[in-house]
C-alpha cells in the first residue's frame, strides 16, 4: 500500500512538473510573438515605401513611383492563399468606391505564371485593377518586417497583406495575416484610408 501511494506521488509529481516547464516554456514565445508583430506593424508606419518595378499581367511596365501625388494600397497575394482569394472582391469593391478619391489598388502576385494569375485571380474574381508579377519574391520580401515569423521566407510573410501608401510614398497602414482576426472585408483598411483622405 505505502508502495502505490509512493507511485501515485512521484507520478502526480512528474506530471505537475512537466506541466509547468511546458507552460513556462510557451507562453513567453506567444507573448513575444504578438509583442514583436505589433511593434513591427508600428515602426512600419510613416516609413518611405520602398520603390519598385514589376511587369502586369499584359506586359505593361509600373513602378510605385509612378503613383506619387496618389494613395495607393497594395495587397500582396498568391492564387493558391485562401485569404487573398477571400479579400479579392472587397479589393475590386474598394477600387471601385475609391478611385474617385484618387486611391489606386495593385495587388503583387508572389512567384507564380502569369497564366495562373490570369485564370485563378484576375478573371475568377473579374478584377480590373492591375496585377503585378513579383516573379522572384523580392518585392514582397522587400516589405517585411524584421523579426516577424522568423522561419518562413520574407516573401511569404507577406502574403495576405495589406498595406496603405500614401500620396509622399509613406507606409501609413500595413496588416500582416491574422487568421485569428481576418479581415476579409477590410473594415481597418477602409478606416485608416478614410482617416488619411
Amino acid at each position: 500500500m505505502g508502495r502505490i501511494k509512493k507511485l501515485s506521488t512521484a507520478v502526480f509529481l512528474t506530471t505537475t512538473l512537466l506541466f509547468l516547464m511546458v507552460s513556462c516554456k510557451e507562453e513567453p514565445k506567444k507573448e513575444n510573438t504578438a509583442k514583436e508583430e505589433v511593434a513591427s506593424e508600428q515602426t512600419m508606419q510613416n516609413v518611405i515605401s520602398p520603390d519598385f518595378t514589376l511587369s502586369t499581367l499584359e506586359g505593361e511596365t509600373i513602378s510605385l513611383s509612378d503613383y506619387k501625388g496618389k494613395t495607393v494600397v497594395l495587397h500582396i497575394a498568391t492564387t493558391w492563399c485562401p485569404f487573398c482569394n477571400a479579400e479579392a472582391p472587397y479589393l475590386e469593391a474598394l477600387s471601385k468606391d475609391y478611385k474617385s478619391k484618387g486611391v489606386e489598388v495593385l495587388l503583387i502576385d508572389v512567384k507564380e505564371s502569369k497564366e495562373l494569375v490570369q485564370e485563378k485571380l484576375k478573371d475568377k474574381h473579374q478584377l480590373t485593377f492591375p496585377i503585378l508579377l513579383d516573379e522572384e519574391g523580392v518585392v514582397a520580401a522587400s516589405y517585411a518586417p524584421d523579426g516577424v515569423l522568423p522561419d518562413l521566407a520574407r516573401d511569404e510573410v507577406m502574403l495576405a497583406s495589406n498595406l496603405v501608401i500614401d500620396k509622399e510614398g509613406k507606409i501609413q497602414f500595413m496588416s500582416l495575416l491574422d487568421s485569428k482576426n481576418f479581415d476579409a472585408e477590410l473594415v481597418q483598411l477602409k478606416k485608416r484610408l478614410d482617416e488619411i483622405l
